[in-house]
């Protein structure tokens, strides 16, 4: 699979397949965190030049493509985030967003829409520690084994336990925090 991770910087055919087999997933991924279609669109080009630049890291003896494709997405949607505000400092406004076509955005409105539950358990977790909070983000929400979200995150899979585990106990009484096996 390393092989395989390696040739996708460097075979069209290889990557074209990588991006069919993952842009769903790395879209609602993103929708559930992010609710404006253009800024989905920009964000998901973004994870897979990413991708294009970092397929040597992958390991995948450490977990699956999907976690890895995660762990990628997660830094480059905080590298927007970062990139956002440090333009709304300056300008006071967030611009510079692409032009999409109606069908783009029907799809993208249909996504964000699918992922207004997710993005309402998000809220839902704000007051938890940065740690406990993107394990059980991972777990629950995006349906990663601790395993997976650990590699996500770069961390120990003990440690991803325990932060799961503290993380639950936090917000025991809402119904979606117990979703999600950990493994």
């Amino acid at each position: 699979m390393r092989r395989k991770q390696a040739k996708i910087a460097t075979d069209p055919v290889a990557f074209e397949a990588f991006y069919r087999r993952h842009i769903d997933a790395v879209t609602r991924f993103l929708a559930r965190r992010i609710d404006d279609p253009h800024t989905v669109a920009d964000v998901v080009a973004e994870v897979f030049v990413a991708v294009l630049d970092s397929a040597h890291t992958y390991r995948a003896e450490q977990g699956s493509e999907i976690a890895w494709l995660y762990g990628v997405a997660r830094k480059t949607l905080s590298a927007e985030r970062r990139r956002a505000y440090k333009q709304y400092q300056l300008t006071g406004r967030v611009s510079g967003r692409r032009t999409l076509d109606g069908d783009d955005i029907a799809e993208l409105v249909e996504r964000v829409d699918a992922e207004r539950q997710a993005r309402q358990a998000f809220t839902a977790m704000a007051g938890l520690p940065e740690g406990e909070r993107a394990v059980l983000e991972l777990v629950v929400i995006d349906q990663l084994t601790v395993t997976e979200a650990a590699l996500a995150l770069g961390i120990r899979q003990g440690a991803a336990k325990v932060r799961l585990h503290r993380a639950r106990q936090k917000l025991r009484n809402l119904p979606f925090v117990m979703d999600g096996a950990p493994k």
